[in-house]
């Protein structure tokens, strides 16, 4: 694939950060129109979403500059000023930030999260895509119809059919959005959506990270991500548990109130 899509004299506008641009415009306006549907300060959704992005880029970074400590020791210019990043770092970070944004405006922290994390997944199945243009973050080798193969990418061996990992994380990803704005414009527990988004993408991740062929890092047996994934499944679950006593609690309350 072509990560160079267009040159504009000395600008050229690669393929990753124009899919990244695209996802965050497009998620801001889903996050916008999912607060005014939850009826929650809609225009809080902006400046939020661009101290998470932010922040989020450089947990990414910080994350990929662990994994890969090795080439940072030995030639740090590759891995600060290259490419590399660890989605998950992205996401720690931007969830972490969009605490301190809450509890600094004083909004409740759950509520927005459950309404931020369907763009987030969102801007992670357009920044896949950018991926598959830049050929990294690929998939190993194979012989089947289904395989893709790279020309010019920096960082996907070339001239090989490889398994598109990237466009099956991206398919997977949009499909996971779509069943969190469902569930969240039906359900009425705070933190509820949040928690099936930490328990469905890790679950996707971990089961993707099988078909990866690029260098990932490792923890025992498992890839860097497989491990951050269990953490974050049994984060899930646990938020989902809670949420739920949250909305008995508020059922509870109403009730005392009426009597």
């Amino acid at each position: 694939m072509y990560n160079d899509i267009l040159k504009i004299g000395p600008l050229t506008v690669k393929g990753y950060g124009l899919m990244i641009a695209i996802g965050f415009i497009v998620a801001i306006y889903v996050g916008e129109w999912l607060a005014k549907k939850k009826e929650i300060d809609d225009e809080q959704i902006f400046p939020m979403a661009v101290w998470c992005l932010a922040m989020g880029f450089l947990g990414a970074k910080v994350l990929y500059c662990i994994v890969d400590f090795h080439t940072l020791i030995t030639t740090p210019q590759d891995v600060l000023m290259g490419n590399g990043f660890v989605v998950y770092g992205g996401i720690i970070s931007g969830v972490l930030t969009g605490y301190v944004f809450c509890r600094k405006n004083k909004l409740y922290f759950l509520d927005y999260l459950d309404v931020v994390l369907p763009s987030v997944a969102i801007t992670q199945a357009f920044g896949r895509i950018g991926c598959f243009l830049a050929g990294c973050c690929y998939g190993l080798r194979t012989d089947s119809a289904f395989g893709v193969t790279f020309h010019h990418s920096d960082f996907a061996p070339n001239d090989v059919k490889l398994i598109p990992t990237q466009l099956i994380s991206s398919a997977g990803l949009f499909f996971i959005a779509f069943i969190l704005m469902h569930y969240l414009l039906k359900s009425k527990r705070s933190g509820a959506t949040g928690a099936l988004y930490m328990i469905l993408y890790s679950i996707g991740r971990f089961m993707i990270e099988f078909l990866r062929g690029d260098n990932r890092g490792e923890v025992a047996f498992l890839s860097t991500s497989q491990f951050i994934s269990l953490f974050i499944l049994c984060i899930g679950f646990v938020l989902l548990a809670k949420s739920g006593n949250n909305e008995k609690q508020v059922v509870k309350t109403n009730k005392e109130e009426k009597n």
